[in-house]
C-alpha cells in the first residue's frame, strides 16, 4: 500500500514542539485571598513560588518552598477564568487520593476547592521532564517503568465512575464534517487518502481491559530523578487494555527520529498482541488529536494545538508505516 500520497507520512522537520502551554499564571497574579488560603493550608508562609515548564493547564504551576523549609508542588485554576482546567483538577484529586502508594506517582498532599479556585499540594519531585529529542537510556527507563506501572495498576485500583472517558477517537466526526474533513486533510493529506480505513480502525476498536491508564502519557508528563521515574498529571486516567499507554508514550518517539516499531516488537505490553490492536490505538489517538487540532478557534492556546497536531502526525507516521 504504497504511494506518492504514502510518501508525505514521512513528514520532513516533525518535532517535538515546545513542551509548555502559553497560560501559565505566577504565584504574584493569584488572587491574595486564595494564596492565604493556600499558606493555612499548608501551615506555613511561602517564600518562594517559581513557576514550571512542562504541561499545559491553564493556571498555576509551581514548585514552592516554605518559610519553615518544606517544598512542595502547587496546581491551581479558577473556575471562572479556566473552567474545563478546574474541572480537570476536581478529578485529578480524585484519582490522586486513590492511587496506591506503589504507583511512580507523586503524593497528593493536600487539596481544596472553594467553588471557584481548585488548588492541589503534591509532594515536590526533584527531578527533571525527560531530554527531547528523546536519549535512548531515558526512553528505556521509562518504558521500564510503564510496565511496573501496568502490573501495580491491574486491576485497577478505583472504581471507574470516578474517572473520565478516554480522549480518543475522532475520525467519524471527522469524516462527517466537511470543513473539519478539508482541515484534517491540510494537516495530513495521507490521513484524507486514508479516511475510510482509519474511520474503520475506530469503529472496529476494542478497548475493554482493566488497567488503570494514565491517558496521557507523553514526555511533558513524566520527572525523571537519579533513580526513579514518576508519571504525574492524572485527570484523563481511564480503565483499558494495559498496553494502550505504553504504545502512546512510543508514538511520540518519531519527534526524536526513533523508530518505535521496533521498540514495540520487544516490549512485555506489545510483543505479544495482534498487530490491530496496536494500530487501532494509534488510529484512535490520531483521530482525537488531530479533530481537536483542526477545530481548534482562534483563542485556543497555539503552543497546545501545536503539540496535539505533532503528537496525532507522528501517531499516524508509525500506523502509515504498520499498515
Amino acid at each position: 500500500m504504497t504511494s506518492d500520497r504514502d510518501e508525505r507520512l514521512a513528514t520532513p522537520g516533525l518535532v517535538m514542539p515546545e513542551a509548555t502551554g502559553s497560560r501559565r499564571m505566577a504565584w504574584a497574579a493569584v488572587p491574595r485571598e486564595v494564596t492565604a488560603r493556600i499558606e493555612q493550608v499548608l501551615g506555613s508562609p511561602v517564600a518562594g513560588a517559581f513557576s514550571q515548564p512542562g504541561g499545559f493547564s491553564e493556571g498555576l504551576a509551581a514548585r514552592v518552598h516554605l518559610a519553615n523549609g518544606k517544598r512542595v508542588f502547587i496546581k491551581a485554576a479558577s473556575s471562572l477564568v479556566a473552567p474545563a482546567v478546574a474541572n480537570f483538577h476536581r478529578r485529578e484529586i480524585a484519582v490522586s487520593q486513590r492511587l496506591p502508594a506503589e504507583a511512580p506517582t507523586p503524593r497528593l498532599l493536600d487539596a481544596y476547592d472553594d467553588g471557584t479556585w481548585v488548588v492541589l499540594v503534591f509532594e515536590e519531585i526533584p527531578g527533571r521532564l525527560p531530554a527531547q529529542p528523546w536519549q535512548p537510556d531515558e526512553l528505556d527507563r521509562v518504558l521500564t517503568a510503564v510496565t511496573d506501572m501496568a502490573e501495580v495498576l491491574t486491576p485497577s485500583p478505583m472504581d471507574e465512575a470516578i474517572l473520565s472517558k478516554p480522549r480518543l477517537g475522532g475520525w467519524l466526526e471527522i469524516a462527517a464534517d466537511a470543513a473539519t474533513r478539508a482541515k484534517v486533510e491540510k494537516l495530513s493529506p495521507w490521513a484524507a487518502h486514508h479516511l475510510d480505513e482509519l474511520v474503520a480502525l475506530e469503529h472496529n476498536a476494542s478497548l475493554v481491559g482493566s488497567t488503570l491508564l494514565h491517558g496521557d502519557l507523553y514526555p511533558f508528563n513524566i520527572m525523571l530523578t537519579a533513580d526513579r521515574v514518576f508519571v504525574v498529571d492524572w485527570p484523563h486516567a481511564w480503565v483499558g487494555p494495559r498496553h494502550c499507554d505504553a504504545v502512546t508514550l512510543l508514538s511520540s518517539a518519531s519527534l526524536s527520529g526513533v523508530d518505535p516499531q521496533p521498540i514495540a516488537e520487544r516490549h512485555a505490553l506489545i510483543r505479544d498482541l495482534d498487530p490491530v490492536h496496536v494500530n487501532e490505538v494509534l488510529a484512535l489517538q490520531a483521530g482525537f488529536l488531530l479533530r481537536v487540532a483542526a477545530v481548534a478557534g482562534p483563542a485556543a492556546d497555539r503552543n497546545l494545538v501545536a503539540m496535539m497536531t505533532a503528537l496525532g502526525l507522528a501517531s499516524l507516521r508509525w500506523l502509515g508505516q504498520r499498515m
